[in-house]
């Protein structure tokens, strides 16, 4: 089947290619969107298991992202936060690492619990302080690798393990061979905002941004052929074909390199578990983190979800997630070494705890190496464009973003 007449047609229904098409459809344009997969959201996805919601991948919203407001109603998510800090396993016990800004009175027992002190302090703000000046972030000038300004502003001991494993987590990376710059960006908006989850999961994030796309989402067609066909394009999905006007590849990075003729980004990967109990671990409702010395196992972090997010089990049951990651080639740490190490991560007995689903994301997260770059181009050629988050941060704000700014420029008619 051709169906002629088309505008744009944007090629993925993730968080980049919904943003996009709904600013071009608040714009009057005749907007069209193409989804392989059986229902939206890329790689933003909440699988509903027995009553508990499991987002793919253990993601989190934060609510401080510039963009967000901007691109849903933020109210309307029922964001249900996590503790404010991070909650620690030691070789004796566990203690909670607490956000100084939202809980400025608990930092003195924190500090008399010992792991940290003054010169850790010292250290942690040499490192923390040019996040301070976010736009000098985003030059990516002076940037260098994690690892390398962790090293230089002194972080070790136990500091240094709870925030090289934290942020492991949110990087999907533990070599340290992440940006500075783009590190900082995010350690900002932790300062500026808690880690929450929707009432709905992480699905209901795509969910908003497709509200205003009623009849012109198609899913379940991968586009195989992009080529240049007089003044636009012809796409096609192997069966039919559809010729638009302009086309903006929103696609995962792999798909849209393949479309698009573009280098494909190195990307990271994580497994997650989520896992049922009928008895809760003990401890605050925040996200846990191994601060042992010595490598006790593979998990990153892990969380008694429903603790923070009751809308995420059904009542009187509990639902816990664990991450971890997942090497270069794909492979994965085994359930059984997953459960273990984060029952003991939450001081908790994970013998009875029911395995309800296990994501293995080989393509989670674009790698962002130094020096950072958080403004790539969204113009290919005259009426090809691309968004997503390995043209802008790899994150939720950056697809965000990148998908306003495609739309942007088509508008404008300039990349």
């Amino acid at each position: 089947m051709s169906v002629d007449g088309i505008d744009v047609l944007v090629i993925g229904a993730g968080l980049a290619g919904l943003r996009c098409a709904g600013v071009l459809a608040a714009a009057g344009r005749d907007v069209h969107v193409w989804e392989a997969a059986d229902a939206i959201g890329g790689r933003v996805r909440t699988d509903v298991v027995d009553g508990f919601r499991c987002d793919r991948g253990f993601q989190v919203l934060n609510p401080a992202y510039p963009e967000l407001a901007r691109a849903v109603d933020v109210e309307a998510l029922r964001l249900q936060p996590f503790g404010a800090g991070v909650a620690v396993r030691r070789e004796r016990g566990s203690t909670v690492w607490v956000h100084p800004l939202r809980v400025p009175g608990r930092v003195p027992a924190m500090l008399a619990r010992g792991g940290l002190g003054p010169r850790d302090l010292l250290a942690a703000a040499r490192w923390v302080a040019p996040a301070l000046r976010p736009g000098a972030l985003k030059t990516g000038g002076s940037d260098v690798t994690l690892r390398a300004a962790l090293d230089g502003c002194g972080v070790r001991g136990e500091l240094r393990r709870v925030i090289d494993r934290f942020l492991a987590g949110v990087l999907l990376d533990d070599s340290g061979a992440t940006s500075n710059a783009f590190t900082l960006l995010l350690a900002r908006m932790f300062v500026l905002g808690v880690p929450s989850l929707p009432a709905g999961g992480m699905a209901a994030l795509p969910g908003q941004l497709a509200a205003g796309l009623a009849g012109r989402i198609a899913l379940q067609r991968k586009a195989v052929e992009l080529r240049r066909a007089g003044n636009g394009f012809v796409v096609g999905d192997g069966a039919g074909a559809v010729r638009a006007r302009q086309v903006v590849i929103a696609a995962d990075p792999a798909a849209a390199a393949g479309l698009a003729g573009l280098p494909e980004p190195a990307m990271h990967g994580v497994v997650t578990d989520w896992w049922a109990t009928d008895v809760p671990p003990p401890g605050p409702a925040m996200l846990w983190v191994d601060g042992r010395p010595g490598s006790h196992g593979p998990v990153v972090n892990t969380a008694v979800i429903s603790a923070a997010a009751p809308s995420y089990a059904p009542p009187g049951r509990h639902l816990i997630a664990a991450s971890a990651l997942m090497a270069p080639g794909g492979t994965a740490p085994e359930e059984q070494a997953t459960r273990r190490h984060a029952a003991a991560i939450l001081g908790a007995d994970g013998t009875g705890w029911e395995l309800l689903i296990r994501h293995e994301i080989s393509h989670a997260l674009p790698a962002q190496p130094p020096p950072l770059s958080v403004r790539r181009p969204v113009r290919l050629r005259d009426g090809l464009w691309v968004c997503g988050d390995h043209r802008d941060t790899a994150s939720i704000q950056g697809a965000l973003v990148s998908g306003r700014r495609a739309a942007e420029a088509v508008l404008a008619g300039a990349g």
